[in-house]
């Protein structure tokens, strides 16, 4: 028993140690616009990024850092496919560059990511092109770096357009893959 009562009173001040070394860690950059990591005493490590297309300097004002606002804004939350395809462009390769670097900044963030096709097609056909485009865009993502184990796929076929029209405009923008960080709704704007 009073073993227990000593180990609750040992971590509850290893806690407070650490609250007040973040505090001091924190006063101590406040004001020159430093984004400090988490202490090394946090249960999870981080890793730095040196993507400078999603430093703290770029972050939108009023937009927390490591947000989905964030994402969505500063990394870039979609990217497109061609006609009847599921491989990556050249542009598609950056925006999942960029989202591989934003991970590996915060690793307890996982993500879902869903594909889209058009309107073309029978639902079924659609869904499965849809199942591909995901794992593509999982694929590259977990050949960067990230874990597989924090992303989850989902197909919604042509389900969910962004836009509804029925010319290649509308098509073009409906053919795309979307990673959100869990918690982000995976809505009909998406």
């Amino acid at each position: 028993m009073w073993f227990k009562v000593f180990s609750v009173v040992v971590m509850a001040g290893f806690i407070v140690t650490a609250c007040e070394t973040a505090k001091e860690e924190n006063a101590s950059t406040e004001g020159s616009g430093a984004v400090t990591a988490p202490s090394a005493s946090s249960s999870v490590a981080s890793v730095e990024s040196t993507s400078p297309s999603i430093s703290s300097s770029t972050v939108t004002p009023g937009t927390r850092e490591g947000s989905i606002e964030h994402f969505q804004s500063e990394v870039g939350d979609r990217v497109f496919f061609g006609f009847d395809r599921f491989d990556l462009t050249p542009d598609a390769r950056d925006v999942l560059e960029r989202q591989s670097d934003w991970l590996r900044r915060f690793p307890v963030i996982t993500i879902a990511i869903a594909g889209h096709s058009d309107e073309r097609g029978t639902r079924e056909y659609n869904l499965a092109l849809g199942e591909r485009r995901a794992n593509s865009v999982k694929n590259y993502l977990v050949a960067l770096g990230v874990d597989s184990n924090r992303i989850r796929t989902v197909s919604y076929g042509k389900e969910q357009p962004v836009d509804p029209g029925s010319n290649e405009a509308a098509w073009s923008k409906n053919r795309r893959g979307v990673s959100l960080p869990d918690g982000a709704t995976l809505s009909r704007t998406n």
